[in-house]
């Protein structure tokens, strides 16, 4: 009889494209329709890099978190950052958490993050 340890160990590295056609593979040649919960255990571990590239994100959302000590230069850079005028700068500082910029690339995100943390804020990217 086959090793059932390397079988199950097998099952459990497949993808999940492999998964599906394993599947296909049971149900066409042997008339076996696998379980729905068969077929989730085995994509389980598959899932993690999956997993993993979606949390590489490419758009990022530049949040004030908290305005720090010098919350008047903290308003300038944002003014100047993010091309506001003054009052609309001074609102988004007073609102604060608040978000400055969405939707920036992953350099653009750190750059402005860099940009405003410079003057004392504490910004988020998310």
């Amino acid at each position: 009889m086959a090793d059932i340890k390397a079988i199950a160990e097998q099952l459990v590295n497949l993808t999940v494209k492999e998964v599906n056609e394993l599947a296909t593979v049971l149900k066409e040649e042997y008339g076996i329709e696998p379980a729905a919960a068969a077929v989730a255990v085995a994509a389980g571990p598959a899932a993690g890099p999956a997993a993993a590239a979606e949390e590489e994100k490419t758009e990022f959302n530049v949040v004030l978190a908290e305005v720090g000590p010098n919350k008047l230069k903290v308003v300038k850079a944002v003014k100047e950052a993010c091309g506001l005028n003054l009052k609309d700068a001074k609102d988004l500082v007073d609102g604060a958490p608040s978000t400055l910029k969405e939707g920036l690339s992953k350099a653009e995100a750190e750059n402005l993050q860099k940009t405003i943390e410079a003057e004392g804020a504490k910004v988020e990217l998310k």
